[in-house]
C-alpha cells in the first residue's frame, strides 16, 4: 500500500530533489551571464550582436529539446512502475532524435547572416552574429544529447551530478572566455569567436560526464549498447508526446526571442539594455523552471503509482515554492535595478549611462510579472509530468503569440513605448498563460489521477 504523505513531506521532497536542479539550473545559466557580462566589457556592438545570435542558436535549442522534456515525464513514471526496458527504450530514442535534429539544423547556422538580415537587423551586427554562430552552431549537437541525458538522470533523481557536470562546464566556460575573448594568458583575442569556442568546448565536456555517469549507473540497462539500432515504438511515443512540449516551450522562448528582434528595430542602445534585462530576468526564472522540472518529475511519479491525492498536493508544494521566491524576486528588483544592470556594463563605455537608465525601467516591468511567469513554470511542469500536452501547447501558442507578442509590437513600435512598451506586453502574455495553464492544472488533476 503506497504511503501517505504530508504537505510538508511533499515541500521537503521538492526541495530535495529541486536544490541540485534548480542549482544546476543557475549554473548552465551562469554560462550565458558569463558571455554576456564579458562581451559587454568587450563592446557594446558585440554584446548586441551576440545577443541575437544567442536568441538564433536557442529557438532551435528549444525546437530540438522536446524529446529531452518528454523523456523525464516518461522515465519517471516508468521507473515507478519498476519498467527498465521501457527506460532504455526511452533514452535511447530520446538521443536519436536529439543528435538527430541538431545535425539537421546545422546548415542554418552556417547562413545565419541573411537570415537575420532579413528579419530586419543591422548587417553589421548580423555579421557578427553569424562569425558566432558558425562555430558555436557545432555545440547544438552535443548541447542537445546532454539535454536527454539531464532529463533521464532527473526523472531518476540522480540530479547531483547534474549540478556537478553542469559546475564544471560553468567554470571552464568562465576560464576560456577570459582567454580567448580578449587574448589573456597569451591566448589569441578572438571576441565573439573565443566566446563561441568556449560555449561548443563546454558542451562536449558536459556530455562527456553525463554519458559516463548514466553509463555506470544502472550497468544492467546497458543503456549505450547497441544505440544505432533504432525503436520505432519508443521514438513515436517520444515524438508524441515531445513534438506538443517543443512547441509549448518554443512559443514562450519564441515570444522572447521576438522581443529582441523587435527591440533590435528601434536601436542598439535599446538592444544592448533589453539584452542585459533579459538576461537578469532569465537567471531569476531559472530557479522556478528548475522546481518546474521538479514538479514534472514528482508528477510522473505520482502518475507511476496512480497516486492523485500525491499529485495535488506535490503540485501545491511547488507552487508556493515558486511563489515564496517571486516575492523574493519583485523585492530585489524595485530595489536593486541599477546594480544589477552596471555588472553588465564597462565602467568606461560612453553609452553607459543610458544602457543603465532604460535598462532599470525594464527590470521594473519584469519585477511585475514574477508571479505570472512562475504560475506558468510551475502548471507547465505539472501538466508534462501527467503527460498532457496539446491543450497546453494551444494555450501557450494563444498567450505568447497572439497576446504577448501582439501587444508588444502595438505598445512598443505601433503606440511608440519602445522597449518598454515591448515589455508591457511580454507581462500581458504571461499573466494570460500563468492564469490559463494553472486553471487547466487544477479543473483536470482529479480526473487525471483517477484516469491515470
Amino acid at each position: 500500500m503506497t504511503q501517505v504523505m504530508t504537505l510538508p513531506q511533499h515541500m521537503r521532497a521538492v526541495l530535495v530533489l529541486g536544490t541540485p536542479l534548480v542549482a544546476s539550473q543557475l549554473a548552465q545559466f551562469s554560462v550565458q551571464i558569463t558571455d554576456t557580462i564579458m562581451l559587454g566589457w568587450y563592446g557594446v556592438e558585440e554584446l548586441a550582436a551576440v545577443t541575437l545570435a544567442g536568441t538564433f542558436f536557442f529557438i532551435f535549442l528549444i525546437m530540438g529539446s522536446g524529446p529531452a522534456f518528454a523523456l523525464m515525464p516518461m522515465v519517471a513514471e516508468a521507473a515507478e512502475a519498476g519498467d527498465d526496458v521501457r527506460v532504455r527504450r526511452l533514452t535511447r530514442m530520446a538521443l536519436w532524435i536529439s543528435i538527430g535534429f541538431a545535425l539537421a539544423v546545422l546548415p542554418l547556422m552556417w547562413m545565419s547572416a541573411p537570415i537575420l538580415q532579413a528579419m530586419g537587423q543591422d548587417e553589421g551586427l548580423s555579421l557578427i552574429a553569424q562569425d558566432y554562430l558558425r562555430i558555436a552552431g557545432f555545440g547544438l549537437i552535443p548541447a542537445l544529447g546532454v539535454m536527454a541525458l539531464r532529463s533521464y538522470l532527473s526523472a531518476l533523481e540522480h540530479a547531483r551530478i547534474v549540478l556537478w557536470a553542469t559546475i564544471i562546464a560553468a567554470v571552464m566556460n568562465g576560464v576560456i572566455n577570459y582567454a580567448l575573448i580578449f587574448g589573456n594568458w597569451g591566448a589569441p583575442e578572438l571576441g565573439v569567436r573565443g566566446a563561441a569556442i568556449a560555449s561548443v568546448t563546454i558542451q562536449i565536456a558536459a556530455g562527456i560526464v553525463l554519458w559516463m555517469y548514466a553509463a555506470r549507473l544502472n550497468p544492467e540497462q546497458a543503456l549505450f549498447q547497441r544505440l544505432w539500432k533504432p525503436d520505432w515504438e519508443a521514438l513515436i511515443d517520444l515524438l508524441k508526446l515531445g513534438v506538443p512540449i517543443g512547441l509549448t516551450t518554443l512559443a514562450e522562448v519564441g515570444m522572447f526571442s521576438a522581443s529582441t528582434i523587435v527591440v533590435g528595430l528601434i536601436g542598439t542602445v535599446e538592444l544592448a539594455a533589453h539584452g542585459i534585462a533579459l538576461q537578469i530576468t532569465a537567471t531569476f526564472f531559472m530557479v522556478h523552471l528548475g522546481l518546474s522540472m521538479t514538479a514534472t518529475v514528482r508528477a510522473g511519479r505520482a502518475l507511476g503509482r496512480k497516486d492523485e491525492l500525491g499529485l495535488r498536493r506535490g503540485a501545491l508544494a511547488a507552487t508556493l515554492a515558486s511563489v515564496l521566491f517571486g516575492g523574493l524576486t519583485v523585492i530585489l528588483f524595485f530595489v536593486f535595478p541599477e546594480p544589477l544592470i552596471q555588472l553588465f556594463l564597462d565602467p568606461a563605455e560612453v553609452l553607459r549611462d543610458e544602457i543603465v537608465v532604460l535598462g532599470t525601467a525594464l527590470l521594473v516591468v519584469a519585477a511585475l510579472f514574477q508571479f505570472a511567469d512562475g504560475a506558468q513554470a510551475i502548471a507547465m511542469g505539472l501538466l508534462r509530468g501527467v503527460q498532457d500536452t496539446r491543450v497546453p501547447m494551444v494555450i501557450a501558442s494563444l498567450s505568447y503569440w497572439v497576446v504577448g507578442m501582439g501587444s508588444s509590437y502595438v505598445l512598443g513600435i505601433t503606440m511608440g513605448f519602445g522597449a518598454v512598451g515591448v515589455w508591457w506586453g511580454l507581462l500581458l502574455g504571461l499573466l494570460c498563460a500563468g492564469a490559463f495553464m494553472s486553471w487547466r492544472f487544477w479543473m483536470q488533476s482529479s480526473r487525471i489521477g483517477a484516469s491515470a
